[in-house]
């Protein structure tokens, strides 16, 4: 009677293996690859890193979680500090560390902040690890135009490029911005930078662009964006007589404490005063937080390096729409950029797949990633969100695309959004 008994409990598991389907050994017959992925989660950026974390899962999901018959895993770290809630440089060593210590680590998807790319890439280029961000646009990461002394050569140890971006560089959306203003009519600038290196980068474009062109640049003023109180930048500004302000930041660093208290001075009312800035402003949290009037009194403007969503076509409608039907609700600005540089990642990993299958059979991490690496580096004319587009010599995308948007009344939750306007050249 036991005999039996133990027989039907087999024949029960045996069925129920067979329900749950293939195990992971006949879909992965080669194992498991690691996907490493590094940008805060924490503040103000849940929304953004949360959207970013979905555009990877996204493209993971496409290929049903494998490629080249290995089985895919997502690692995702918050290279945010639980202090300040903002991107830490050594929050972001410690992941970068983290990722090219697991032997089965292949690719590094990072980072938001180019400033903390500027800690990992050499990092990541010491091991031959492929690092694709979905949103740094600082110049001097990759390129000499907008660089510091030593760029890019200093995020290179190794003397080969294993950083690839799929947004196209501040040294192109600084210039455009500075165009858009002009042919808006506007004077007198006074720019402001939060000191960072995505900030400070575009501010000095913006600024050099501006004077090549005939705008005035009064000032290119570096801010303590950790005060509560910019009311003594904002009264310079006033005596300026400056007819816009340009504020090179992104939302952790006070883009919503200038817009709210430029109306609390009367900049706007009383001098006419109109604020633009770059792409790190393009999250909801700003419109919260500087609520929708300030932001809509100061006749806010923006570009950003892509497309709107609704425009694109091809691959780029398509991500959007599997996007809002996967998750219910509109991608946040990188959302999509997220999907789009892991799409590269596994396209890397599907063309160096002999050299991967060699390397990890012998044990030999390295030479697995140097060689999705060099996939990587030779991807030509591939399908993205905006078209067809290849990386450079520098690991910069050859899409140059700029849209300028403008913040108007809505009838949602927050009162405002972001609205496409036009696009820039």
């Amino acid at each position: 009677m036991r005999g039996w008994k133990w027989l039907g409990i087999a024949c029960v598991v045996a069925l129920m293996v067979a329900l749950a389907g293939p195990s992971d050994a006949q879909q992965c017959p080669k194992g498991k690859l690691r996907i490493y992925t590094s940008w805060p989660m924490q503040g103000a950026m849940i929304p953004e890193g949360t959207g970013m974390k979905n555009g990877v899962d996204l493209a993971v999901s496409e290929v049903g979680g494998v490629i080249a018959g290995y089985c895919l895993e997502v690692v995702n770290l918050d290279d945010a500090s639980p202090q300040t809630g903002k991107w830490d440089g050594a929050v972001e060593a410690e992941n970068a560390n983290k990722a090219v210590a697991d032997p089965l680590a292949i690719v590094y998807l990072a980072t938001y902040n180019s400033g903390a790319a500027k800690v990992s890439i050499p990092i990541t280029n010491r091991a031959s690890m492929a690092q694709i961000t979905p949103a740094n646009t600082y110049p001097g990461l990759t390129k000499k135009k907008g660089a510091a002394p030593g760029e890019p050569e200093v995020y290179r140890p190794m003397g080969f490029v294993n950083y690839f971006r799929v947004v196209p560089a501040d040294d192109i959306q600084g210039a455009v911005g500075a165009k858009w203003a002009k042919q808006r009519g506007h004077k007198k600038v006074y720019v402001l930078n939060d000191q960072e290196l995505y900030g400070k980068g575009i501010a000095d474009i913006f600024e050099a662009s501006a004077k090549k062109i005939g705008l005035q640049v009064v000032a290119n003023e570096g801010i303590d964006w950790k005060q509560p109180d910019q009311k003594p930048v904002l009264t310079k500004i006033r005596a300026s007589g400056a007819d816009l302000i340009y504020q090179a930041a992104v939302i952790e660093t006070g883009a919503q404490l200038i817009l709210r208290q430029m109306k609390d001075l009367g900049l706007v009312a009383a001098r006419g005063v109109k604020y633009m800035g770059p792409d790190g402003l393009y999250e909801d949290e700003l419109l919260k937080a500087a609520t929708c009037d300030a932001v809509l009194a100061t006749d806010f403007r923006m570009t950003y390096a892509s497309l709107p969503f609704e425009k694109m076509k091809g691959i780029g409608a398509t991500t959007y729409e599997n996007y809002k039907k996967k998750y219910g609700k509109e991608p946040t600005g990188y959302a999509l950029y997220a999907a789009e540089a892991a799409r590269v990642a596994l396209e890397g990993i599907k063309r160096a797949a002999p050299q991967i299958d060699k390397a990890m059979a012998a044990k030999d991490t390295k030479t697995a990633r140097d060689a999705v690496r060099k996939a990587v580096a030779g991807i030509k004319d591939f399908d993205g969100l905006n078209g067809k587009f290849s990386f450079d010599e520098n690991g910069d995308t050859t899409i140059e695309t700029m849209s300028g948007f403008k913040v108007v009344k809505a009838d949602n939750p927050i009162g405002c959004k972001f609205e496409f306007e036009t696009i820039l050249e």
